[in-house]
């Protein structure tokens, strides 16, 4: 599994909205300047996270973007769910997967099952309040 850009561009988005959101709406302009991402691509991913119910926008003078919740309920599961389609590490276990005529005797079906719960366990157990904690690694360079 490869998370792409827009998958990891929306969980920046997201820790810039909630380390600002005391300052009201927040325009993609900013979020733009802050993260060094193209304004065009911000809206592709902000509209996929509107539509998720993760933010919420408003038009007009003083519009912007918002959470919708406190980031301590956003998981990173549900937003990379929302920007990638499906976590699964193989198509057989996709939502909109058909029936493999070989599942009863697959024998990697338990480990790709496996897998698959431990990223969904691991991307649902961490918040974007998580990821707003600085763990200060990379300031402790010995020379």
């Amino acid at each position: 599994m490869l998370i792409s850009t827009k998958g990891r561009y929306a969980l920046r988005i997201l820790v810039d909205m909630a380390e600002h959101q005391g300052e009201g709406m927040i325009t993609l302009q900013e979020i733009a300047r802050r993260q060094e991402i193209s304004e065009k691509y911000l809206e592709s991913i902000v509209r996929e996270l509107v539509k998720g119910g993760v933010v919420t926008g408003q038009r007009g003078k003083g519009g912007g973007y918002r959470l919708c919740r406190p980031p301590e309920q956003i998981n990173v599961g549900e937003v990379l769910r929302c920007t990638e389609g499906s976590l699964a590490p193989v198509a057989c276990l996709t939502e909109e997967a058909v029936p493999c005529a070989r599942s009863s005797r697959c024998r990697t079906l338990k480990f790709w099952r496996g897998l698959d719960e431990v990223i969904r366990r691991y991307t649902d157990g961490c918040t974007v309040a998580d990821m707003m904690q600085s763990s200060g690694d990379g300031d402790d360079y010995i020379i």
